[in-house]
């Protein structure tokens, strides 16, 4: 007999932020929640994280992984704590490290977003 147990999928609490920018004018909300996301990527190595967490093998990484990044341990924690409260990444943490993910929702967000409608 397995002691496996199956547990249920948990729901995000990641909102898709707003429709595709051709679609209608944003609400101010809506404005706000995207100036967010936009001002969190608008540093490079906040963007250069980002990449790092979203391409990292298995969808997420260790910030053990991806310190190195040219600036010092303190300052990438600064940096993933800025896209953490943007919503961009969600963190875990197991024993001494952190591990971050980007939420595939994030990403398709984001996508839909900056999409054509026509």
């Amino acid at each position: 007999m397995s002691n496996t147990e199956v547990l249920p999928l948990l729901e995000s609490d990641v909102a898709p932020c707003c429709p595709p920018l051709t679609e209608r004018p944003l609400t101010a909300e809506e404005a706000v929640r995207t100036a967010a996301m936009f001002k969190a990527l608008g540093d490079p190595v906040r963007v250069r994280l980002f990449s790092l967490v979203a391409s990292h093998e298995g969808g997420e990484a260790c910030v053990c992984d991806i310190s190195d990044v040219g600036v010092s341990q303190p300052t990438v924690s600064h940096h993933l704590k800025k896209l953490k409260d943007a919503g961009l990444l969600t963190s875990e943490r197991r024993g001494t490290w952190v591990y971050y993910r980007v939420e595939p929702s994030v990403l398709t967000a984001m996508g839909q977003m900056l999409r054509q409608t026509t």
